[in-house]
């Protein structure tokens, strides 16, 4: 049966605004019983990560086992334009990705989160000591990077070839949406854009044609009636951040796939999530034998301060209870 975990990315503006301790965003989320997982984002988390002290490797282990939370994941960061003079090389982003891994090790994660800015090289060498240290690299299918996209495609290929089983992949679900969420069209408002804008940006998201197309198409339409270059450039993220990929297409990538991460913006008055069909996405990952874990990652904070995340993942949790009971 598919377990629940939470993401303390789901909790970034609370942490943001200072309100919160590591200790007390975790016991939080025990006391609303946000499942039994927990997954931490390294460099939002742990001050000076990933060199973190012997001090906070004992912390972490220990607020894990005092509010009784299964260590499920360790969000990596994969920023290989971090210079200014240049994109990291190769080796450079192993490099750059390996402390991390250790970091994990040090905490007790099973695996980490990887990002599609790591290329297949960067994986083939990241093997090795990902089986010395005994954690998982999974790669995070993040929209655009569907599963037949060819930068996954290759990956997929590197998989087959290694077939270790310390290769793994984290589909997101903001790659599989129905439509695009309230709360980010609400926010384009901030910028000038008006319903006009949001309502041809919504046809054109629903067609079935390459983003570049998409894109062309959006500017030559709003463009018509006044848009600006950076209205255009905001509506540009209702195609960039909401992917169309339909369900059924992780059953591809299935037996790589090692965590999910739930992500969400937000509950209509029947406690479903109107932008992301969780009953069929559970359903379907529950029928293709899948048994880890689906964190709950509540996206909504980007776009709006009006909801409690805290309040937000509950719901998220209660959707996913009501579906997994009928499984």
């Amino acid at each position: 049966m598919i377990k629940l975990a939470t993401s303390l990315f789901s909790f970034a503006y609370e942490w943001n605004s200072g309100a919160y301790t590591l200790e007390s965003t975790i016991a939080k989320t025990r006391e609303l019983d946000l499942g039994s997982g927990l997954e931490i984002i390294g460099f939002q988390s742990l001050k000076g990560f990933p060199y973190i002290t012997e001090q906070q490797v004992s912390e972490v282990r220990h607020l894990l086992e005092k509010y009784e939370f299964e260590p499920v994941c360790l969000d990596t960061n994969v920023d290989v334009g971090i210079r200014r003079n240049g994109i990291l090389s190769i080796d450079e982003t192993v490099d750059y990705i390996l402390p991390q891994l250790d970091a994990a090790r040090r905490l007790g994660f099973p695996m980490i989160r990887v990002q599609m800015t790591a290329k297949p090289e960067v994986m083939r060498k990241l093997v090795s000591y990902a089986e010395k240290a005994n954690v998982k690299l999974g790669m995070e299918l993040h929209t655009p990077y569907q599963v037949d996209h060819p930068a996954v495609l290759a990956l997929r290929e590197l998989y087959q070839e290694i077939d270790s089983p310390y290769l793994g992949f984290i589909p997101d679900m903001g790659t599989c949406m129905r439509n695009i969420p309230d709360a980010l069209l609400t926010s384009f408002k901030s910028v000038g854009v008006t319903d006009e804008m949001i309502a041809i940006t919504k046809e054109i998201w629903q067609k079935n044609v390459p983003m570049p197309s998409k894109f062309g198409e959006l500017f030559e339409r709003v463009s018509a009636l006044g848009g600006t270059p950076p209205q255009i450039g905001r509506l540009n993220m209702a195609f960039s951040m909401n992917g169309r990929q339909p369900i059924e297409m992780w059953k591809e990538v299935m037996p790589q796939v090692i965590h999910i991460h739930g992500k969400f913006y937000g509950f209509d008055e029947n406690g479903d999530e109107p932008s992301i069909d969780y009953a069929t996405i559970l359903k379907t990952f529950h029928e293709s034998g899948y048994s880890g874990y689906i964190a709950s990652e509540y996206e909504g904070s980007a776009f709006t301060d009006k909801f409690d995340a805290f309040d937000q993942v509950a719901k998220q949790h209660q959707l996913f209870k009501k579906i997994i009971s009928t499984l």
